[in-house]
């Protein structure tokens, strides 16, 4: 989707900025105290205050500051009411360090760069172009074999940060792949259409930003997932050859899209497994910093005797999988030439929670779900679970993960940083 040109606003300007924007002088100003009480250093911590505990104007913008530098920040509407209900930004931590943030309030929404962002297109017909849009609803013969041509963009909507890029395939199969990044600017609007508007399959080629490079085949890619029921693995929805979902309607829509934070909706209703139904929802939340993103999944129709699967896929890997427990994580690791043709070296991983992990197992090469390792994680009904997938490619504009255990120590790093709880007190 088209993007307005965002700004960093540089600290000389932070007064002006506060007066131009009409900065209230109703509300009292308010202190953040933010406290790691770790012994980690953390870096691009993500947080989120809730707009109860703010105690904002009617209409009014957050404004963050630190010392001399204004904390880039955006503000979340999470239940699609047209109110924002969420405070969220970044921000690093020295060890045992605690931050004093001094909140403001403005009447007009405040610029920084972006980093985050999520692009979707689709079509309305084979013939006709491809739009933006923020939302799609998919019903069951509304598959891509079933309609005979491709409807989205890059087959469904991508997501990405300064580090690596996504893309969840809408089209029925509901995998997830990687876009490898040279540079941590955002990757072009037209990526995926051709200067027709029409759907085109242009990113398997190499660009200045990079491209995609991990191939899926008939997994679910990277952070997909399924259910295990009866011995059996069950897929949300279907292969590209199947011309009916088992899913009767799929509801996707973009949640938030701003420099620090975008955020992702996915609802499967009534999805058929093991002659049960069942309803899904599932978010996905990407922020700057992280080779990999957040997914959220609860699942209604739970009988008692499922087992939810995290999947990573397997294809091209020649090495044997790690499986490290680090902080409240266990990280499932690979580090091979995982990407088309094997031509360069990627890692990756999913970090599932230690406290519901049950081992993992292997997909088989054949059937509706193959080629990856399952991470086996206790599932209660209606009742979330949160993990997340990594990425890391050696062309990546940090260098070093080439090297396997380079990557390992990022992967393991980053999940002692995720277990790390920052204390918000508001005064």
């Amino acid at each position: 989707m088209k993007k307005a040109v965002l700004f960093y606003l540089p600290i000389t300007l932070i007064t002006a900025f506060l007066t131009s924007c009409g900065v209230s002088q109703k509300v009292s100003e308010k202190t953040i105290v933010l406290k790691n009480s770790s012994s980690l250093a953390l870096s691009q911590k993500a947080i989120s205050i809730k707009k109860d505990a703010l105690g904002n104007e009617k209409g009014a913008f957050p404004i963050l500051l630190f010392k001399t530098d204004t904390i880039p920040a955006q503000v979340n509407d999470l239940n699609g009411d047209g109110k924002w209900d969420e405070l969220f930004f970044t921000a690093d931590f020295l060890p045992n360090e605690e931050k004093t943030v001094q909140l403001k309030w403005s009447n007009t929404d405040p610029k920084f760069t972006v980093k985050t962002s999520v692009r979707f297109g689709k079509r309305e017909g084979k013939n006709l172009p491809v739009h933006p849009d923020t939302q799609e609803v998919l019903m069951a013969d509304q598959v891509h074999k079933k309609l005979g041509y491709q409807k989205y963009q890059t087959d469904g909507p991508t997501w990405e940060n300064d580090k690596v890029g996504f893309r969840h395939y809408l089209d029925g199969r509901n995998s997830k792949d990687v876009f490898g990044k040279k540079l941590p600017g955002i990757t072009p609007e037209n990526v995926g259409i051709n200067d027709k508007g029409a759907v085109e399959d242009n990113y398997h080629v190499m660009y200045d930003w990079g491209r995609d490079i991990f191939p899926v085949g008939n997994s679910v890619g990277l952070g997909g997932y399924a259910l295990w029921i009866d011995n059996k693995i069950n897929r949300l929805g279907i292969l590209g050859n199947d011309t009916i979902n088992n899913v009767e309607k799929t509801t996707f829509k973009i949640v938030s899209e701003g420099p620090v934070n975008s955020v992702l909706s996915y609802h499967y209703e009534n999805w058929k497994a093991a002659n049960n139904l069942y309803q899904v929802q599932e978010t996905t939340s990407i922020w700057p910093g992280m080779y990999g993103y957040k997914n959220t999944v609860s699942i209604k129709g739970i009988k008692g005797k499922e087992t939810f699967l995290a999947a990573i896929s397997n294809l091209n890997n020649k090495n044997p999988l790690q499986v490290i427990e680090s902080g409240d994580w266990i990280c499932l690791i690979q580090h091979d030439y995982l990407t088309y043709e094997r031509q360069w070296i990627l890692g990756t991983a999913i970090l599932v929670p230690a406290a519901i992990y049950q081992g993992y197992i292997e997909a088989p090469k054949t059937g509706q779900l193959t080629d990856s390792y399952l991470a086996k994680l206790t599932v209660q009904d209606n009742k979330e679970i949160s993990y997340y997938a990594i990425a890391a490619w050696e062309l990546s504009a940090d260098k070093g993960f080439n090297d396997s255990a380079f990557f390992t120590n990022y992967v393991t790093n980053l999940a002692k940083q995720l277990s790390v709880k920052i204390k918000v007190e508001i005064r």
